[in-house]
């Protein structure tokens, strides 16, 4: 299980972006029976368990003085510009209490409707709510698409290899990914150059009374010459 240092933060507010460049984390610690506590936590080492954990793997968080907590990482909020987290919240679970958590479908292999077919693969889901109780939560869910051999193959959660203590709560019949059939060369420019709709000349309430006033005009003159 991968392991996290913090600290208690007092640092609160506007001060948080100084306290962000000086390569330190703002994040807080809450869960069932654990008072809602502000942590700081190092910048670098908190992307490194994220990566190696994500959202769904357990991570032992050890705060000053010697408390350690079974947590997940849980809601990382990121700057819109760089991407970088600015802000993370850790869940402490129980372990004897099951928990529902969103895991990420890791498609692997290859669809002979794809490379004989020439179909298109369409990753109808790239995540599953599941229930498990905290140690048995899986990184992510294995879907092997090699099982898809012609165009109009699907691939429903019953297909699924969840792993042991995991279950889930959607619809066995719910498709995961499917082939579609290859889309025509004129389809596909189509849709890369949509068609331009014929420029409707628009003329000012101006240009029409003028209009109106010379026609008036016009016929007055051939009353007269006749």
């Amino acid at each position: 299980m991968a392991e996290l240092q913090a600290e208690k933060r007092i640092i609160l507010g506007k001060k948080l972006t100084a306290l962000r460049k000086g390569g330190i984390l703002p994040a807080v610690l809450y869960g069932e029976g654990v008072s809602s506590t502000a942590l700081a936590v190092p910048m670098r080492e908190f992307e490194k368990v994220l990566k190696e954990a994500g959202e769904t793997s357990l991570v032992t968080l050890r705060v000053e003085g010697g408390k350690a907590y079974n947590v997940l990482i849980h809601d990382v909020a990121t700057d819109p510009l760089t991407s970088k987290p600015i802000h993370a919240d850790f869940y402490a679970v129980r372990m004897d209490k099951p928990i529902e958590a969103k895991v990420p479908l890791s498609f692997s292999g290859e669809s002979p409707a794809v490379t004989n077919e020439g179909g298109i693969l369409v990753k109808v889901l790239h995540e599953l709510e599941v229930k498990a109780l905290p140690k048995d939560l899986p990184h992510e869910i294995a879907v092997g698409v090699s099982v898809l051999e012609h165009i109009g193959d699907k691939l429903h959660i019953r297909d699924l290899a969840l792993p042991p203590g995991v279950s889930t709560e959607i619809p066995l019949e719910e498709v995961v990914a499917l082939i579609e059939p290859p889309r025509a060369e004129a389809e596909l420019e189509a849709v890369a150059k949509p068609e331009e709709a014929p420029v409707t000349e628009v003329k000012t309430e101006r240009e029409v009374k003028a209009e109106e006033k010379a026609a008036r005009g016009e016929a007055k003159g051939t009353e007269e010459g006749a």
